[in-house]
């Protein structure tokens, strides 16, 4: 099974903070960056408001949110043409360049991603969300000893807030490499912290699944097969979990739904051909 299928795919905004997928991210300056005020020696700083931008960063911050809202709506060589104006407007603003790097990763221009991502370090160096995206480039470009090591410099930052979302970035890139024990940790790690994402959930069942843990796989693809967030790879995998551990009432149920919610799947076809080894 292919950890990185990608059938469940989201958006979330909030604060600023884009996630997509498997987890690229921007945060915006204008973002209260206060930490977990219950953490141990967590710090916290102040909401930048009006008065302490200069009129240069504040028009370069005005067109990076214009950006960024081109860029949830997929309009990209439009919110490049914003990042533009607001680079322009105040060349060191670092939200800009991080904000132009997942752009152009978008458009699969990975050598200027990557020095967009490394602009925005200079000017902000080890922030955490742009270690994250840079390591998350280098898993798209397969090299992946380079994208564990960016992973691994965002989760170091004891207040990096994102870390279910980088330890599931990680998990799914080390599966890609083929390092399934050390995914699976990663993402054990990741559901520690967010027990709802799917993405998270479904590649724990198919690693569980892959090494014949099937008792563990059961616990993880049940979990999300009974929310919303259920879809056909997940009711399939379901499906051949339940019929390992010899649950045949189970199986019928999952098999219901995915006939029922996703009659032209590939899973259904597969469902109907007994193809339950594939």
């Amino acid at each position: 099974m292919n950890a990185m299928r990608g059938q469940f795919s989201w958006v979330q905004a909030k604060c600023g903070l884009l996630v997509l997928a498997a987890g690229i991210s921007i945060v915006m300056s204008g973002c209260a960056t206060s930490s977990d005020p219950a953490r141990p020696g967590a710090s916290r700083t102040e909401i930048v408001t009006e008065s302490d931008e200069s009129s240069e960063r504040k028009r370069a911050r005005i067109r990076v949110e214009l950006a960024l809202g081109y860029f949830e709506q997929g309009k990209t060589n439009i919110a490049l043409d914003e990042i533009k104006q607001a680079i322009a407007a105040d060349p060191t603003f670092s939200d800009a360049y991080s904000l132009r790097g997942l752009a152009y990763m978008r458009l699969n221009d990975f050598g200027f991603a990557e020095d967009s991502f490394n602009k925005a370090l200079s000017f902000k160096p080890n922030d955490a969300n742009v270690l994250h995206n840079l390591g998350w480039l280098k898993c798209q470009q397969a090299l992946y000893p380079q994208a564990i090591k960016y992973f691994s410099q965002a989760l170091a930052d004891p207040l990096y807030g994102e870390r279910a979302k980088t330890w599931m970035a990680k998990g799914l890139c080390q599966a890609r490499a083929g390092m399934d024990s050390e995914a699976e940790a990663s993402l054990l790690k990741s559901y520690e912290y967010d027990a709802g994402n799917p993405v998270t959930g479904f590649n724990l069942g198919s690693l569980l699944y892959k090494r014949e843990d099937f008792v563990r796989a059961q616990f993880y693809i049940r979990r999300l097969n009974n929310s919303e967030l259920a879809n056909a790879e997940s009711l399939w995998l379901g499906m051949k979990v339940e019929k390992r551990v010899g649950n045949v009432d189970a199986l019928m149920q999952l098999a219901t739904q995915l006939e029922k919610r996703f009659p032209q799947s590939r899973e259904a076809a597969s469902y109907r051909r007994g193809a339950f080894n594939e």
